[in-house]
C-alpha cells in the first residue's frame, strides 16, 4: 500500500495532466478518480472539495514553475543576459507539447469570479513572478518599473502563444524587453 504522499503524489499529477489539458470546470472528480487510480473515498479524504485539489495542484505547479524559470536564468552570467532569459525560458516552455498557455491565467479565467482560493493562488504567482522580476532588473541596474513593463510582455506572451499555439510571442516580448532595457540607459 503506497503512503499518503505517494498516493497524494498520483492524485496531482492526475490532476495537473486533466486540469492543464481540459480546463478545471470539464473535469470532475470521477475522472481524477479514473486518471489516477486512487478510490474516489481515498480522494476525497486528501481532498474533501475540488477546489482544494485546484489549489494544490496551482501550488505545486508554482514550485515547478518558478524553478525551472531560475534553473534556465541562472544559467547566464551578465545581468541584462539574466533578463532576457526569460524570455528565452518562455519560448522553450510555450514550444512544449501540450502547452495551452498559463495555468494561473487559465485558472483565473475559469474560476476566479467565484473562487476566493483560485484567486489567491494566480495573484500568488504573479506576484512571485513580478518579484522575481524585480531582482533581476535591480542587479541589472535598471529602474525598478522596468520590471513591471517585462511582467506585462512575459505575460501577454504567454496568452497569445496560448491562443495562437506558436512560441514566437516569447520572440517578441524578449525583443521588446531589449529596447525596453536600452531605453532605460537612456
Amino acid at each position: 500500500m503506497k503512503d499518503g504522499a505517494a498516493v497524494r503524489s498520483q492524485v496531482l499529477d492526475a490532476a495537473e495532466q486533466l486540469f492543464y489539458g481540459r480546463g478545471i470546470q470539464t473535469v470532475g472528480m470521477d475522472d481524477i478518480r479514473g486518471a489516477s487510480g486512487v478510490s474516489l473515498k481515498r480522494l476525497y479524504q486528501l481532498f474533501p472539495a475540488k477546489e482544494q485539489l485546484v489549489e494544490a495542484y496551482l501550488e505545486r505547479r508554482d514550485i515547478v514553475w518558478r524553478r525551472r524559470l531560475a534553473d534556465r536564468v541562472d544559467r547566464e552570467s551578465g545581468p541584462r543576459e539574466r533578463v532576457l532569459a526569460v524570455f528565452d525560458h518562455l519560448h522553450a516552455w510555450f514550444g512544449e507539447p501540450g502547452f495551452r498557455g498559463c495555468a494561473w491565467i487559465n485558472s483565473y479565467g475559469e474560476l476566479g469570479a467565484t473562487s476566493a482560493r483560485v484567486a489567491a493562488q494566480a495573484r500568488t504567482h504573479k506576484t512571485a513572478f513580478l518579484r522575481y522580476l524585480e531582482g533581476l532588473v535591480s542587479d541589472a541596474g535598471l529602474p525598478l518599473s522596468t520590471a513591471g513593463q517585462l511582467l506585462l510582455l512575459a505575460e501577454g506572451a504567454m496568452v497569445t502563444a496560448g491562443i495562437f499555439g506558436t512560441p514566437e510571442p516569447a520572440l517578441r516580448a524578449r525583443e521588446a524587453a531589449a529596447l525596453l532595457m536600452g531605453a532605460a540607459d537612456r
